[in-house]
């Protein structure tokens, strides 16, 4: 009997002995930062990987000293299937709990990037290609594909401008691929359909024809004159133009039709050219489509453009303001003085 109550004691001071050991092997792992000193670390969660690819993957980066016990203490907390996929900021100096709360709960980290007025989708596209947001091929595919024109409301054959220029702050993908390009792209049309939301007259999106009407002449007002107070100046002599059958005669959208291989050198033969869609010097009325993205500036100059008379523009400098004319012997001496203008040597500064 003594030695069935030794070996019973015996017994007890194991198991007090292991489930010490157990709780301080629990406590030591939840309580215990991989570093101390601790540094910032970017981590990426793919989506569709599986928790346990994503707990090897904090591990090797230093952000939880094991992946396995991380796993336990996702299921314990009935965390391991509620992680988000982005990228995230994690630090070193985190307890284990902590990594797991941001994973699930946390903001994932977002990148500015600037796209200015005036970009094709093209320039665009290459834009965001060298912030590492998309990849061009990729971005490429978005904008001409026909499932996301048509979930976007976009009646053209590309999303030409419908890319909202706007400073945004957007995920940046590890490895971009065609999800990134159609996150990204769709982020930019979003934008297009909120802020244009604020200028159509009594709110009230306009009908197909109206819509396309207003978005290819706000693209050719924006390419224009980048001075805000020009454009629905700009946008009046087009209005008059059109209301006469007149041709537009507008050099950018020569140039957009002649594509992304364009040297800057705009030639008489490509003015004389009928088989560009785009060159409104040989076509009547507005080109085919929109030829840039535009802000709410140009977009509203083409809602409600200037009454006026006037019938021709030409910058005074390049880059510069406009002179505005009736008819085409005053525009012809703007045109010379314009042509002066630039032969003129600049002073030193």
């Amino acid at each position: 009997m003594k030695i069935l109550l030794r070996l019973l004691a015996l017994l007890c001071v194991c198991l007090l002995l292991a489930g010490g050991g157990l709780a301080w092997f629990v406590y030591d792992f939840l309580h215990t930062p991989p570093e101390p000193a601790g540094r910032e670390v970017l981590f990426d969660v793919v989506p569709g990987a599986s928790f346990g690819k994503i707990a090897q993957g904090l591990e090797q980066k230093g952000l939880v000293t094991s992946a396995e016990k991380f796993g336990w203490l996702a299921r314990y907390r009935k965390m391991d299937g509620r992680l988000q996929a982005g990228r995230f900021a994690l630090r070193t100096d985190w307890r284990p709990d902590q990594v797991l709360d941001w994973l699930v709960n946390g903001q994932p980290v977002l990148f500015r990037v600037t796209v200015p007025e005036g970009l094709t989708w093209w320039q665009t596209g290459r834009l965001l290609e060298a912030a590492g947001f998309v990849r061009f091929e990729d971005f490429r595919a978005v904008v001409l594909d026909k499932e996301f024109l048509r979930k976007y409301g976009i009646p053209f054959a590309s999303a030409e401008g419908f890319l909202m220029p706007d400073t945004y702050l957007l995920r940046k993908d590890d490895a971009p691929d065609l999800d990134s390009a159609r996150s990204v792209a769709g982020r930019l049309v979003d934008t297009f359909w909120r802020k244009a939301g604020t200028c159509w007259p009594g709110g009230k999106k306009p009908a197909p024809a109206e819509l396309k009407r207003l978005v290819i002449l706000a693209s050719v007002v924006e390419k224009e004159t980048a001075i805000d107070s020009e454009r629905p100046r700009v946008a009046g002599v087009y209005a008059n133009r059109l209301a006469r059958n007149m041709l537009l005669q507008a050099d950018p959208t020569v140039i957009y039709g002649l594509g992304a291989g364009f040297d800057g050198n705009l030639r008489r033969k490509h003015l004389d050219d009928p088989a560009n869609p785009y060159n409104t010097y040989q076509r009547p009325g507005l080109p085919p489509g929109p030829i840039c993205s535009f802000g709410t500036a140009a977009l509203k100059a083409a809602i409600a453009p200037e009454a006026h008379d006037f019938l021709y523009f030409v910058a005074r400098t390049d880059g510069g303001e406009h002179i505005f004319s009736t008819n085409l012997n005053d525009h012809n001496r703007a045109v010379r003085q314009y042509l002066r203008n630039r032969r003129k040597p600049r002073q030193a500064e």
